[in-house]
C-alpha cells in the first residue's frame, strides 16, 4: 500500500460554497447572480457564463467582489423564464485552476 499525505493549505484549490441562485433551484429572473468562492479569485482568469436552454451564451457584465472570494454577474437583459446553466472558471491567487458548473430554473 501507497503512504497517504495530508494535503496542506498549498495544495488547496478554490471550491465554489455558495450561488445565487442556488444549484437546481427554481426563481423569479434574478437581477444579479453571485458564485462565492473558498478562496480568493485572480479576477483576470476569472468568470463565468449562463448559458440557455437552447445552448446560446447570454451577455453577462461579470466582476469580481473587493475580498476576491465573489463573481457578481449582471445579465445584460432579464432572464426569460426556463432552464439555464451557469458554466465557472476561477484561477485562485495560488495558481490553481478549476471550472465547474450548475444548473437552475426561471420561472
Amino acid at each position: 500500500m501507497g503512504a497517504a499525505a495530508a494535503a496542506g493549505p498549498a495544495a488547496a484549490h478554490a471550491r465554489l460554497v455558495s450561488s445565487t441562485p442556488a444549484a437546481n433551484a427554481t426563481v423569479a429572473a434574478p437581477a444579479t447572480l453571485s458564485l462565492t468562492f473558498s478562496e480568493r479569485a485572480v479576477p483576470a482568469f476569472s468568470s463565468f457564463d449562463v448559458i440557455n436552454a437552447a445552448g446560446e451564451k447570454l451577455a453577462v457584465r461579470v466582476a469580481v467582489s473587493e475580498d476576491g472570494k465573489t463573481l457578481n454577474g449582471v445579465p445584460a437583459r432579464p432572464l426569460a423564464a426556463g432552464a439555464y446553466r451557469v458554466e465557472w472558471r476561477i484561477a485562485s491567487s495560488d495558481g490553481h485552476r478549476m471550472t465547474g458548473s450548475y444548473a437552475f430554473s426561471v420561472r
